[in-house]
């Protein structure tokens, strides 16, 4: 049997429920153990065995897990059918539902001292937290996710990681970002630990630091083994619905197994649910591949694609970065317009805090469309807020293509000074194609 009570405590709750049912020492004890067994049993001076203990929930009319733990095994149930509830509630877009259940939850679990229920909720509310931007809280809740489930094996404590590196990756620090996930997706790896969901959830979270580094090739390696990964469903809020439902009826029927089984089965879909958003992020991934060979109709149907997904998930920081890149798509078709005004509602959403990569992006893009309209002074201003959120944000590849543009800009109004110093900038942040400052890629998965 798994952990119990002291001795103490155990006897205080059998002469309690004795007390409220009635029953003296002796009808308690009987047919098999002695009144003075139970005596000695309710002042804390015996430990009893899991027959005994057995014995006296039979006859007080309870659970042996709430007589041992002082929590029934339908409490557990209940709570894990209301975690599956809140996961469902966040992965169908309603974040502020979803917080007050996980934090109703959070508080139960510590109450009944659920270790495994209490890293459930403080997920979620992690999970809640990069929905709505709120990214300090986020990492918050992700740190003392994995506090509980310090003894757990590395696959479990997977979603906790994930959750604190796509906190770090969004506030612009993307070195410890990938740093975290990929060490995590070595040890995985390398130990043989090849859990599909695992992996598939740290090789799509990895893509967009890669490629705001400039890893090019890695974030399209990782895109590939994501997209091998990803689990095939029809319909798995249909198939989870079921699983609750079916939940609902054997937890009445008092079949606590098979409602767990159950849950279990819905608890994994909802996952699935919200992995939506790690695969909007490899169709965003394919669409950036699409532009970079030119084939920028394509790029553009990729980009859409996976902007439907994030907004059907309302995953507004991450559509917000996607809009981004598909105005740079557009722009390069023509339609520099509508590109413009895309950036300029996006910017809002952006800050140095909360996603600067991309806000720079916007802001390098804007510069360029304003080149394209022979306005120098607004450029300037673009790319120098540009270049103060990457400096920041330590995205190298990204630093020398603007100090580039910059120089150029200055060159031409006849600034060759300033110029000069952009380009040496520019120079001093040169990374080689396709890596990253942090030695080799991790091992690979079997796929």
């Amino acid at each position: 049997m798994g952990e119990r009570d002291e001795p103490g405590t155990i006897g205080r709750r059998v002469q309690q429920l004795r007390v409220a049912r009635g029953l003296t020492q002796k009808q308690l004890a009987e047919p098999v153990y002695t009144p003075a067994y139970i005596s000695t049993l309710e002042a804390g001076r015996v430990r009893p065995s899991d027959d005994a203990l057995r014995h006296l929930a039979e006859r007080l009319g309870v659970e042996f897990d709430e007589l041992a733990t002082g929590r029934s095994a339908r409490q557990v149930t209940e709570m894990r059918l209301r975690l599956t509830e809140a996961q469902r509630v966040l992965a169908v877009g309603e974040a502020e539902s979803a917080v007050e259940q996980y934090t109703a939850l959070l508080a139960e679990a510590e109450a009944q001292e659920l270790p495994e229920e209490q890293a459930a909720a403080l997920l979620g509310l992690g999970e809640c937290a990069l929905d709505t931007g709120e990214l300090v809280h986020g990492r918050r809740y992700f740190e003392e996710a994995e506090a509980r489930l310090a003894d757990a094996p590395l696959p479990a404590r997977v979603p906790a990681l994930r959750g604190r590196a796509v906190a770090h990756y969004l506030a612009g620090e993307l070195r410890y970002a990938v740093y975290l996930l990929e060490s995590t997706i070595d040890e995985l790896n390398r130990g043989g630990l090849h859990d599909p969901d695992a992996l598939l959830l740290l090789y799509a979270s990895v893509i967009g630091p890669y490629m705001d580094m400039g890893a090019h090739a890695r974030a399209a390696q990782a895109a590939e083994f994501a997209l091998a990964l990803a689990p095939q469903s029809g319909d798995p809020a249909l198939v989870a619905r079921m699983h609750r439902s079916v939940a609902r009826t054997l937890l009445a029927e008092g079949r606590l197994a098979e409602a767990d089984a159950s849950l279990a089965k819905a608890a994994e879909l909802y996952r699935g649910l919200q992995l939506r958003t790690e695969l909007a992020n490899c169709h965003w991934m394919r669409g950036y591949v699409y532009a970079q060979n030119g084939e920028l109709e394509r790029a553009e149907a990729e980009m859409r694609e996976a902007l439907d997904m994030l907004s059907a998930a309302r995953a507004t920081l991450y559509s917000s970065q996607l809009t981004v890149e598909l105005a740079d798509v557009l722009h390069r078709r023509g339609r520099s317009e509508e590109a413009a005004e895309l950036l300029r509602d996006v910017l809002g959403g952006l800050s140095p805090e909360r996603g600067a990569v991309h806000a720079a992006a916007a802001h390098r893009l804007l510069g360029i469309i304003a080149e394209d309209a022979r306005d120098t002074d607004r450029a300037e201003e673009h790319y120098v807020r540009a270049l103060s959120l990457l400096e920041r944000a330590g995205a190298a590849g990204d630093l020398a293509d603007l100090c580039r543009l910059l120089g150029d800009l200055l060159r031409r109004t006849g600034r060759v000074e300033a110029a000069l110093d952009a380009y040496r900038t520019g120079l001093g942040h040169r990374t080689a194609p396709g890596t990253t400052t942090l030695g080799p890629a991790p091992a690979q998965p079997p796929v």
